[in-house]
């Protein structure tokens, strides 16, 4: 049976979602999240990580028990392969990396939606977990035309033409945009500046030119706090929180606190 996509569901009736990223090669992470009831997705952060095919259809199914959609996020080398294999488990959407050209929104478009005159797509019938129960063509391509499509926008080259960029992605159906400060600066030759105040100017574009394409921003924060700022600018989609970092910091609290009930002993 394929699992419906409570994602798509909820950005087509206009709400906000909730993410969270894991980058934890473990299935536990989707069903633990899942478990919460509190996330409209999790997102696996494969481009950082080690896995295999395998493992996406282990996350799909843990996810599926929780009734917690999950996103790829792929690395841009093989970004085609691993998207079609993250979508053939069971994944519901994909967050494309490296965007630079109006090119590669295309290819990323073609990569994800069906081989059909209307769609453009490239993806054909793979018959794994959705088919499992039996290959039904409607259902088959409902899910595919489902599938949360969304981008970086990261790249200097990328915010130079960024309109283009939003153009296409509108056109293609593009979901949602995510700005990444740290890959921008890099690209600038400046590594620090998503750390500096100089870097707001070039978030903000990107913010209010999703908006006005009608391609929604997505924002990732580590906080509650930071989505303030963010919500004043427009933005409704936030993924919040990595778990490498949720662990760090709660191993840490608890070392601390330990330490010091010890230290008096």
């Amino acid at each position: 049976m394929i699992m419906p996509n409570t994602l798509r569901d909820k950005l087509s009736q206009g709400q906000p979602t909730i993410g969270t990223h894991y980058l934890s090669a473990d299935p536990d992470l989707p069903e633990i999240i899942g478990d919460t009831g509190l996330y409209d997705y999790g997102e696996f952060c494969a481009e950082y990580t080690t896995f295999d095919m395998q493992l996406l259809y282990h996350m799909a199914r843990a996810g599926q028990c929780g009734n917690l959609p999950l996103m790829i996020k792929p690395d841009q080398k093989s970004q085609a392969y691993w998207a079609q294999a993250a979508l053939g488990a069971g994944f519901k959407a994909v967050l494309f990396t490296d965007i630079r050209t109006v090119e590669d929104v295309q290819l990323c478009h073609q990569a994800i939606r069906a081989d059909t005159p209307d769609s453009g797509g490239h993806m054909g019938v793979k018959l794994r977990r959705p088919a499992l129960a039996g290959y039904n063509p409607d259902g088959y391509l409902e899910d595919l035309q489902a599938v949360v499509f969304a981008i970086m926008i990261e790249k200097d080259i990328a915010v130079e033409h960024l309109d283009e960029i939003l153009t296409v992605a509108r056109e293609k159906g593009g979901d949602m945009t995510q700005w990444g400060p740290a890959d921008f600066g890099f690209s600038r030759g400046q590594p620090s500046l998503m750390f500096t105040p100089e870097i707001r100017p070039f978030e903000e574009l990107v913010i209010k030119k999703s908006i006005e394409y009608d391609v929604p921003p997505r924002i990732e924060i580590g906080e509650v706090e930071q989505a303030k700022r963010y919500i004043d600018l427009g933005v409704r989609h936030f993924c919040i929180g990595w778990d490498r970092f949720i662990y760090q910091a709660n191993v840490t609290r608890l070392g601390e606190g330990l330490r010091k009930v010890l230290d008096r002993v």
